[in-house]
């Protein structure tokens, strides 16, 4: 990495031939030493399992990190492959191959990683011996490799579908894309915040009138969160529960330098209080799935109502497999590395626990084993570079200027409907509005419906978020999936990066609250405290004061 303070002037060369662009989305901070270490094989290997599951004319994505910075560049697949891929690619929706796909999340790798999860987050890493300290850190981070994996793997099962119902219904009714996918509202329980965990949690507290009551007082926050777990009965079992699904999951972003559930107690309440208190907010969406239908050419509609049937099917993978994944596995191992980084204090030769978080997992085993490793201060250093800069400081490309997109007319029809399906979705994942700003006036995409008005509360980072009260307007550079935790609080959502599929505008069509993403600018016009209006009809943020 070039540069470790705030001082250093960042120069960026590209890390191989061809074209890299950088992902300001799901990595809109420099990573740690150790996420930049996990990370790019197990994210190779992932995008190549579903590259050549489906057929498609790339093997896979590789990411490098530069400076911290997330740089991807797509692989084309090898041409004596090509054969193979055009006919795979044949079967894709002839025989729904993403229905395959899903079967065997539902079946085989959720419940593996549930079990895994649980099973490392019970181990009390406070009570190992060195030795077997450094194997488990060994173990939490070989176990966040093969998610990061999983959760690629299961990329194309989500995005398919979507994006193919997406091309054609824009087609057969000129709507924009914004207003389809608000018909995939309702398909996805855990961009909600939902689980069978809260469901019990709910039904608990409105059966139990001391835990209503204790959940409302204002003493400390962890304080009372252990209480209700002290209770007996189902409310105490109920929110043991909900805690231990959701608690060492990170709050945001993928990297092990952000807080879990647990350590944002005060968040964290208020968020249960939100969600076992309110009513959930009515959904219109079979209104308006009548609506669009009815613009449908009637030779159409039949085939409208499978796709439509299809994309609601896969959808909640967009969330699932990051949850499920390497969101719930990245806190298991902070878990681990603040476990280590004590023990490290312990032996005098780190300052704090954090510091840890900025050590590769070598550095970490050797810290906790009394062999050699970073400083404090070189560890402190790599933490203040991180705080330091974000995204807007790296060049969007690096290497070869990108090409123009394929001319899918030339592909065999089955490949380009694949290739049209699978760049529509990912053009609004990553795609933010190049609308002109104005000064009270930012124009982003309408990524959930509705209007509201309320303070701004701008967060750069998770560690931040325990200052979100209700009602407040989050503006912050982007989200990810393991944000629905948090949402009950939120009047309104506003991202500088990500599209209409990004996980704050799947997260906000969820929760029903107007969401504008995509503004590139929101978090540095608009400051802490102020007023706005989040327009997520016309995809307008306006400054009101």
């Amino acid at each position: 990495m070039a540069g470790s303070s705030s001082e250093t002037k960042l120069t960026f060369e590209p890390p191989g031939p061809g074209t890299w662009e950088q992902d300001p989305v799901h990595f809109p901070r420099p990573m740690t030493h150790y996420w930049q270490e996990m990370h790019p094989p197990a994210f190779r290997k992932g995008t190549g399992d579903f590259a050549r599951f489906y057929g498609m004319l790339i093997d896979g994505i590789q990411v490098a990190y530069v400076n911290g910075f997330g740089y991807n560049n797509r692989i084309p697949a090898p041409e004596a492959d090509i054969p193979e891929r055009f006919k795979r690619a044949s079967e894709v929706y002839a025989k729904k191959l993403w229905r395959e796909q899903l079967k065997d999340w539902d079946e085989k790798h959720k419940p593996s990683s549930l079990a895994t999860h649980r099973k490392l987050q019970s181990v009390d890493a406070d009570a190992l011996e060195a030795e077997e300290l450094a194997q488990y850190l060994t173990r939490c981070r070989d176990h966040h490799a093969a998610m990061i994996a999983q959760h690629m793997r299961f990329t194309a099962a989500a995005v398919l579908p979507t994006g193919d119902f997406l091309a054609h219904a824009a087609e057969w009714t000129g709507l924009p894309h914004a207003e389809l996918l608000g018909l995939m509202r309702g398909s996805a329980e855990v961009s909600s915040g939902g689980s069978e965990e809260m469901a019990r949690l709910k039904q608990a507290f409105a059966h139990d009138a001391s835990a209503a009551r204790i959940i409302e007082t204002d003493r400390d926050p962890a304080k009372v969160l252990e209480r209700l777990r002290a209770l007996g009965g189902e409310a105490g079992a109920a929110l043991t529960a909900y805690l231990d699904l959701v608690g060492n999951r990170l709050i945001d972003g993928f990297d092990i330098a952000e807080p879990t559930a647990l350590e944002l107690p005060d968040a964290l309440l208020r968020a249960i209080r939100g969600a076992v208190s309110d009513e959930p907010v009515a959904s219109d969406v079979d209104e308006q799935t009548a609506e669009i239908r009815a613009q449908v050419p009637e030779k159409h509609v039949q085939e409208f109502d499978a796709l439509l049937a299809e994309a609601r099917l896969t959808y909640r993978l967009r969330d699932e497999r990051g949850v499920y994944s390497d969101v719930w596995a990245s806190g298991i191992m902070r878990r681990a590395a603040l476990a280590a980084g004590r023990r490290a204090v312990a032996r005098g030769r780190i300052a704090n626990p954090q510091q840890m978080l900025d050590a590769g997992l070598d550095e970490m085993c050797a810290l906790v084993t009394g062999q050699d490793g970073p400083s404090a201060d070189e560890l402190s250093l790599r933490a203040q570079y991180r705080a330091t800069y974000t995204a807007k400081d790296a060049p969007p490309v690096l290497g070869s200027p990108p090409g123009l997109p394929p001319d899918l007319s030339k592909l065999p029809p089955d490949v380009a409907r694949v290739m049209r399906a699978t760049l529509t979705s990912l053009g609004h994942v990553f795609g933010s509005s190049q609308a002109q700003n104005q000064e009270k006036v930012l124009y982003g995409l309408a990524a959930s419906k509705g209007v509201y008005e309320g303070p701004a509360r701008r967060v750069s980072g998770p560690p931040e978020f325990g200052r979100i009260a209700k009602g407040d307007v989050l503006v912050t550079e982007s989200t990810t999936e393991a944000f629905n935790i948090l949402l009950p609080l939120l009047g309104g959502i506003v991202t500088d990066n990500g599209g209409l599929l990004s996980h704050a505008a799947i997260v906000s069509r969820e929760y029903g609250i107007p969401g504008v993403v995509g503004t590139r600018e929101a978090t540095e016009r608009i400051t802490d405290g102020m007023l706005v209006r989040v327009d997520g009809d016309a995809g307008e943020v306006t400054v009101l004061g």
